[in-house]
């Protein structure tokens, strides 16, 4: 008996893709083979290791436990969606900063699950940061480096933010003084 395909609509990293696809295909298979988006690593394909982490409305999910077609309609970042070689994501500065990397191979499952907790949370606690990791295992690293680059990321994150405000005030302030 052949396996009927189905039509998803799925925005990934900003961009909008239809899709037909088998009703058993993995979201981390759907990314890897049938969009070329490697960033996503399988380590375990048990749920167990969180390097397939990424954001499913800005949730972080292991997506070796979620069907593509629960996906339909949905919003996916993947590492890959983050920032660029010239503008990094404060998460991405933060890892390179405080050296919260070691073979790489977790790292994309860790920065999305770092993604996913400054997004629920943008001033965690350091004990915060360790409990949103819990779900992605690290084998090189005792985990400091990261929890570091991650307060660093959401210190990032908030003057950045202070720094917007600032510039929109002088803007309407500006405006107000008629200059």
């Amino acid at each position: 008996m052949a396996i009927t395909n189905t039509s998803v609509e799925i925005t990934i990293n900003g961009m909008l893709h239809s899709l037909d696809v088998e009703p058993r295909l993995l979201l981390v298979h759907l990314l890897r083979e049938k969009l070329g988006l490697c960033g996503t690593h399988v380590g375990c394909d048990t749920s167990q290791c969180g390097a397939c982490t990424v954001l499913l409305d800005g949730q972080a999910v292991k997506s070796c436990t979620v069907l593509a077609v629960q996906t339909d309609k949905q919003t996916i970042t993947t590492v890959e969606g983050l920032g660029t070689i010239d503008h990094l994501h404060p998460v991405q500065e933060g890892f390179w900063e405080k050296h919260g990397l070691q073979c790489g191979f977790c790292t994309p499952g860790v920065m999305m699950a770092a993604v996913g907790i400054l997004e629920q949370n943008p001033h965690p606690t350091e004990e915060e940061i360790r409990h949103g990791l819990e779900g992605v295992i690290c084998r090189c690293t005792g985990y400091q480096n990261i929890v570091r680059a991650v307060q660093y990321a959401a210190n990032l994150t908030e003057s950045s933010a202070v720094e917007s405000e600032v510039a929109a005030s002088n803007i309407h302030r500006e405006a107000y003084e008629g200059r």
